[in-house]
């Protein structure tokens, strides 16, 4: 019942009862008890097309809150997430150098302080949920290798932990982009979806097969990055056998653009408003490295839809036909039939909802354990 409320829009208690199967008394009841818990409102009916008495909504309780927490090589992102996916009070905190896990941590508790006295003071603080630009154990959080930021079998989790006193948890962050998009972003009722994730440290992935996440027998699958994608033309590749992220880089794009490190938003307007014919020819050339990954992911795969986040989103922006059109010269024709490329529908937020996502599993299995918090 809560996981309906919390992905659902807002349903009715009608809506309810029609998605369950259970009867209204029963629903009434577990309704009544998810508000006492404090993670569900009622609100007054709202006007439908139905015959009879309009029914009630319930919607998620404001108060219950995750801090997500995205560390990257360039900055610390830190949010409120609320039940939902409602992202409140982002803070990107910027770093001139790679900071060691216990330098990120203490970051990360100086930035939950300022939420706790401030915006997150009314806020039932459930957990902590970090999207890490690496490979990471998901039985545990431990950090194996997170090659842009050099940490290697890092319990980060328990790092966090201990600085902020709140229950912490860990993924790689393309894996919880792809989740967050299969949830709550363009990926919603996708069976058969490719995320790729574009960001300071790099190019990861996440599959979903079957509308189930694919994390491979280890937990490590989707690393689309480190593919060394096949070119025709040398021309086309400017580092000696190079990776999918060595090829198709921000940094490089940044480069150009004269600038060190930027925001997603920020980002995407200094790329689509340059006339400069220097960072146009880098952006033709990256995304003819990046449709032949994609392309070799569709004739693997064979997704509905591939989904870009990140820089990897500009670069669609920028020419939509011209990447499609260098995905199609690399697939097979039957795989590429029906196959749709999208940006991120939650952009910048995508990371930052997966890690909450994360984080709240455990209420969403067992809404009494949030009676504890």
């Amino acid at each position: 019942m809560l996981e309906l409320v919390h992905r659902g829009g807002g349903p009715s208690r009608a809506d309810l009862t029609a998605l369950t199967g259970l009867n209204r008394s029963t629903i009434g009841a577990l309704v009544a008890e998810l508000v006492e818990l404090g993670l569900v409102l009622e609100t007054d009916p709202s006007a439908t097309n139905r015959v009879g008495r309009p029914s009630r909504r319930v919607l998620p309780d404001p108060r219950p809150a995750i801090i997500a927490v995205n560390p990257e090589i360039d900055a610390v992102t830190v949010a409120i997430v609320g039940l939902g996916a409602t992202v409140e009070h982002r803070v990107r905190h910027e770093l001139d150098h790679i900071a060691s896990p216990e330098e990120t941590a203490a970051v990360i508790g100086d930035l939950v302080e300022e939420l706790r006295l401030g915006p997150a003071k009314d806020r039932r603080l459930i957990g902590v949920g970090l999207a890490v630009p690496g490979l990471v154990r998901a039985s545990d959080g431990v950090v194996r290798w997170a090659p842009h930021l050099g940490w290697r079998e890092i319990s980060f989790p328990r790092l966090v932990e201990s600085v902020v006193q709140l229950p912490t948890v860990a993924d790689n962050d393309a894996t919880l982009g792809a989740l967050a998009e299969r949830l709550f972003g363009v990926g919603r009722g996708v069976d058969q979806m490719v995320y790729l994730n574009g960001g300071a440290s790099g190019i990861g992935g996440g599959v979903v097969i079957n509308g189930q996440p694919y994390r491979g027998a280890y937990g490590y699958a989707g690393e689309f990055g480190h593919n060394r994608p096949r070119l025709d033309d040398p021309a086309h590749r400017v580092t000696v056998g190079g990776t999918l992220e060595e090829e198709v880089s921000r940094a490089r794009l940044l480069s150009i653009l004269g600038r060190r490190t930027s925001d997603e938003p920020e980002f995407e307007a200094a790329v689509l408003s340059s006339s400069d014919p220097t960072l146009h020819t880098e952006l033709a050339r990256q995304q003819i490295v990046l449709g032949g990954a994609l392309g070799n992911a569709i004739n693997v795969l064979g997704p509905e839809l591939v989904v870009l986040g990140g820089f990897l989103a500009t670069l669609l922006a920028w020419d939509a036909p011209a990447l499609e059109a260098a995905v199609a010269a690399r697939t097979l024709p039957v795989a590429w039939e029906g196959t749709r490329i999208r940006a991120a529908g939650l952009a910048r937020n995508r990371l930052l909802i997966g890690a909450a996502e994360l984080a709240f599993n455990q209420v969403l299995k067992d809404p009494a354990s949030f009676a504890d918090h």
